[in-house]
């Protein structure tokens, strides 16, 4: 039987790679961007749903400006949890499983450790505080709700995105020609957005649901990860280590936000590969994509 899904998001990182691969499953899809379905309005969500009769929904729409949310918080919580409320609403009525992404960031960070999902919760700020509320939400509404955490997510969909990734960013200021600056002090995990679409369509595909972490699968500080981005580009722009102290942002971030694979894992998936393996695959598309060498 031909399995119907949709994905809310579809423009971003995330969602093309959602819809490139639930179509080369052989799921017929439809995909939406904020400018054909806004999730923050409770009555489009519905009417669309019910128009459409999907069997899965997956949500990787998101307000992630985590500075710019400690001066507008109402609109980091307009989408990243009203509007998780009007997805699970929707799906609740036309029965409907809901994937939900979520973040690193609702943890503080003190524990040092890759995070388990069984971990305490501590959001620093707005940001953070409104991913953790899309995550309760979803799961009040539905009792098989899937909540995917991750961090860092970098895939080749940036390319055309207004803020772009990291990556993107590293390449960007390698170009410039001026010293760069990265913070040697904050660790998280950063993702292949391509993998992280094919583990969480595996865990539905598997009848899984609430929390899992799915993470790049290494801690590394946002300091070794450019140099390793720059090795994999054969670049060698000027790179410097900076610190949290001397590198003030608006937002409080985790100083530590690694994720544990660990449930995903056990739970039967492949493990994620070498960080340097999927950035050579990002490489690799993006080469492809722009007909550049790096």
């Amino acid at each position: 039987m031909n399995r119907k899904a949709v994905v809310f998001g579809a423009a971003g990182q995330l969602g093309l790679e959602l819809v490139r691969e639930l179509r080369t499953r052989g799921y017929t899809v439809m995909g939406w961007d904020r400018t054909q379905v806004d999730i923050t309005d409770a009555a489009a969500v519905e009417d669309s749903l019910a128009q459409y009769d999907a069997e899965i929904v997956f949500n990787g729409a998101a307000y992630n400006q985590v500075d710019v949310a400690e001066k507008e918080p109402q609109a980091a919580f307009l989408v990243n949890a009203l509007a998780v409320r009007n997805l699970a609403l929707a799906c609740r009525q036309v029965d409907a499983r809901l994937v939900h992404f979520s973040t690193d960031y609702v943890f503080d960070g003190l524990a040092r450790h890759p995070y388990t999902e069984d971990d305490p919760t501590h959001p620093l700020g707005a940001y953070a505080v409104s991913k953790l509320a899309g995550e309760l939400y979803a799961q009040a509404y539905l009792d098989r709700a899937l909540v995917v955490r991750t961090s860092g997510v970098y895939g080749p969909g940036a390319l055309s995105t207004a803020r772009g990734n990291f990556v993107e960013v590293m390449l960007r200021l390698a170009g410039s020609g001026r010293p760069i600056r990265v913070v040697e002090d904050h660790v998280a995990s950063p993702t292949f957005a391509p993998l992280l679409a094919a583990r969480t369509i595996d865990l539905v595909e598997r009848d899984f649901s609430g929390v899992f972490h799915i993470g790049g699968g290494m801690p590394i500080s946002w300091f070794e990860f450019a140099r390793m981005i720059f090795d994999v580009a054969g670049l060698q722009p000027m790179l410097q280590a900076t610190n949290e102290r001397e590198y003030r942002t608006v937002a409080r971030r985790p100083g530590y936000s690694a994720l544990s694979n660990g449930k995903m894992e056990r739970a039967g998936l492949a493990p994620m590969p070498p960080l340097r393996q999927a950035l050579e695959a990002y490489f690799e598309e993006r080469r492809r994509l722009t007909g550049t060498p790096a």
